[in-house]
C-alpha cells in the first residue's frame, strides 16, 4: 500500500516544513514495525519549492491470514473468505489507516513543538493513493471529500484489465486530493475515511471504535452530509455502536451551533447533585406546584423543556388527565436515562401512545413543539448564558406559543437559608445567573408584554418573610385579546 503527501513552499516557509510536522527527517528512510507488516517513509523530493512524504506499508499475508482467522475478537472478515487470492495487501484500507494513525500520531493530534504555527496553519498539501477500494465508486469518493474543503478531488477509476476495455472498470480508484488543510485534519480525514470507501476492517470493532471515530472526526464530521453512512461504515454496520456515535455526534453539532462546550450543554445527568436525595425535598414540592399549576390551567398536551433525567415526564404520566406528554432535552444522556427511568421499553402500548423523548435545543424554533396546551421549563433559563434568553424566549413563546407556560428558577434571595452552600456560591456550578424574586419579576412581565400573554407568581417550598420561598414560578397564559386574535387568523 502506498500514500504520499506533498506540499509547496519558499525561502520563507519552506516545503520542507513538512518533515517537522510530521516528525520525520527528510534525510532519512525509517522503518516502523506494525501487527501485520512494515511501515517505510522516505521522502522521493525534498527542497525549499516542494517536498514529498511517502507512507509505503508492506503486509505480511501469513500474519494477515493468522490475525483474521476465525469469527471473533481480531477476526478480519475479508481476508479469513479469500486467503489465497486477496487484495489486503495492495490496496488502501484499515490497514493503511491504523499504520497512519501509528507512524504519523503525532501528526495527526496537530502537535508541532518546533512550529506550533505551522501545525496550526492550512498548508497547500497534495494526497496520493494509487489504488484505493472505492464502494460505490468514484462518485462516492467525491461525495465523501468535497465537503471537507479539498478544492480538487480526483478519482480515476482503474480498468479490470487495460488490455480488455470491454471488461470495464474494477472498484479500486486512483485517488489526488489538493487543497489549502491543516495537515492534522487531512490525516484525521484518511484514517476514517480509507476504511469508509473499502467498506471493511481487518480487525474486530469493538465499543472504544466510537470514541476513536469521534476524536478524529472532530470539527468536521459533524456537520459532514453523508454523516451517516461514513458512521455506519467506520464501525462495520455494528447498529448499536452506529446510533451511539449518532447521538453524540448530534451533541457535539448542537454544542458547535451554540459555540459551547460539549461538556457544558451535556450536563443534565449530575448523579451527585440529584436534589431528590437531600434532606429538603424541594424537586418534588416543585414537581407538586406544577402538577396543581398544570391541572388548574386545563393543560391536557403537555411540554417538559429542559426534561432532563424525566422526573416531571413520569409524574405527570402518573395521571391520566395528561393525554400527551412531550419531554425535550438537548442532552442525549439524559434522554437515555429518562428512557430508564420511564422503562420505555417496557411500557404498554396505551401508555407508550402518551410519551415522547426528543433532542432538541430550546434556543431554536422547532415546528414540533406548536400546538400545545402548556409547556414547561422547570429550572432551565439559569443554565443559559443571558444573551441566549432571548432566543430561548422567542423559540418558546413566539414560536410554539402554548397557552399557557410555566417557568420555575432558583429564588437567589434564599439562598441564605442553605447552611451547605457558601456564601455567594449558586446551588449548581452551571448555573450562569440567579435571580431575585425582583428580576425574575421584571424579566417574566416584559415577556408577557411582549407575547400577548398574562403572568401571576407563585412560591414554591417555605415562604420566608424575608427572603421569601427557595423556587419562584411564573404563570403565563395567552390573554383573552390574544386567543381571539388567534381564532380569527384561522378562521380567515
Amino acid at each position: 500500500m502506498f500514500l504520499t503527501i506533498s506540499t509547496t513552499g519558499n525561502q520563507e516557509r519552506p516545503a520542507t516544513d513538512l518533515g517537522f510536522l510530521l516528525h520525520k527527517h527528510p534525510d532519512k528512510a525509517q522503518t516502523f514495525s506494525t501487527s501485520h507488516g512494515t511501515a517505510h517513509v522516505f521522502y522521493p523530493e525534498a527542497s525549499v519549492e516542494r517536498c514529498k512524504a511517502a507512507l509505503l506499508l508492506e503486509v505480511d499475508p501469513v500474519a494477515l491470514v493468522r490475525r483474521g482467522k476465525g469469527k471473533g475478537r481480531g477476526g478480519s472478515p475479508d481476508s479469513a473468505l479469500a486467503q489465497y487470492v486477496n487484495d489486503r495487501p495492495y490496496a488502501a484500507s484499515s490497514l493503511l489507516a491504523v499504520a497512519l494513525s501509528t507512524v504519523f500520531k503525532t501528526a495527526l493530534h496537530g502537535v508541532c513543538n518546533a512550529l506550533p504555527e505551522r501545525a496550526e496553519a492550512p498548508l497547500p498539501l497534495r494526497i496520493e493513493v494509487p489504488a484505493l477500494p472505492a464502494r460505490g465508486g468514484a462518485e462516492l469518493v467525491t461525495k465523501l471529500f468535497a465537503p471537507l474543503g479539498w478544492t480538487t478531488v480526483e478519482a480515476q477509476p482503474v480498468a479490470l484489465d487495460e488490455q480488455f476495455p470491454e471488461w470495464g472498470d474494477s472498484r479500486y480508484v486512483q485517488l489526488v486530493l489538493e487543497g489549502e488543510l491543516r495537515l492534522a485534519d487531512a490525516l484525521r480525514q484518511l484514517y476514517v475515511l480509507l476504511p469508509v470507501l473499502d467498506d471493511a476492517k481487518h480487525y474486530w470493532v469493538a465499543p472504544d471504535e466510537v470514541d476513536k471515530l469521534l476524536r478524529a472526526g472532530e470539527g468536521w464530521l459533524a456537520e459532514h452530509p453523508e454523516q451517516k453512512l461514513i458512521t455506519s461504515r467506520y464501525l462495520s454496520r455494528r447498529w448499536g455502536l452506529t446510533r451511539q456515535a449518532m447521538e453524540r455526534l448530534e451533541l457535539v453539532r448542537l454544542a458547535e451551533a451554540d459555540d459551547l462546550e460539549v461538556e457544558e450543554i451535556d450536563n443534565a445527568v449530575d448523579e451527585t447533585t440529584d436534589t431528590e436525595d437531600k434532606p429538603v425535598p424541594l424537586a418534588v414540592q416543585r414537581r407538586d406546584a406544577i402538577l396543581q399549576a398544570l391541572q388548574e390551567a386545563g393543560a391536557s398536551r403537555v411540554l417538559d423543556l429542559g426534561c432532563g433525567q424525566g422526573q416531571l415526564v413520569q409524574a405527570l404520566l402518573k395521571d391520566v388527565k395528561f393525554s400527551e406528554i412531550v419531554g425535550v432535552d438537548v442532552s442525549m444522556r439524559a434522554l437515555t436515562v429518562a428512557s430508564r427511568r420511564l422503562k420505555l421499553d417496557r411500557m404498554g402500548e396505551r401508555q407508550a401512545g402518551r410519551v415522547k423523548l426528543m433532542q432538541g435545543s430550546l434556543t431554536y424554533t422547532d415546528k414540533r413543539l406548536k400546538g400545545y396546551d402548556a409547556a414547561v421549563l422547570s429550572e432551565v433559563v439559569e443554565h443559559l448564558d443571558l444573551p441566549r434568553l432571548p432566543a430561548l424566549e422567542y423559540a418558546v413563546f413566539g414560536s410554539a406559543r402554548p397557552r399557557t407556560v410555566l417557568v420555575t428558577t432558583p429564588n437567589v434571595e434564599y439562598n441564605v437559608r442553605w447552611d451547605t452552600l457558601p456564601a455567594g456560591h449558586a446551588r449548581h456550578g452551571d448555573h450562569r445567573f440567579e435571580w431575585t424574586r425582583e428580576e425574575f419579576r421584571d424579566w417574566a412581565r416584559k415577556v408577557a408584554e411582549r407575547h400577548g400573554y398574562g403572568v401571576e407568581f407563585v412560591p414554591v417550598g417555605p415562604d420566608d418573610p424575608e427572603v421569601g420561598p427557595p423556587t419562584q414560578m411564573a404563570v403565563f397564559t395567552v390573554t383573552a385579546q390574544d386567543k381571539q386574535n388567534e381564532k380569527e387568523v384561522k378562521a380567515a
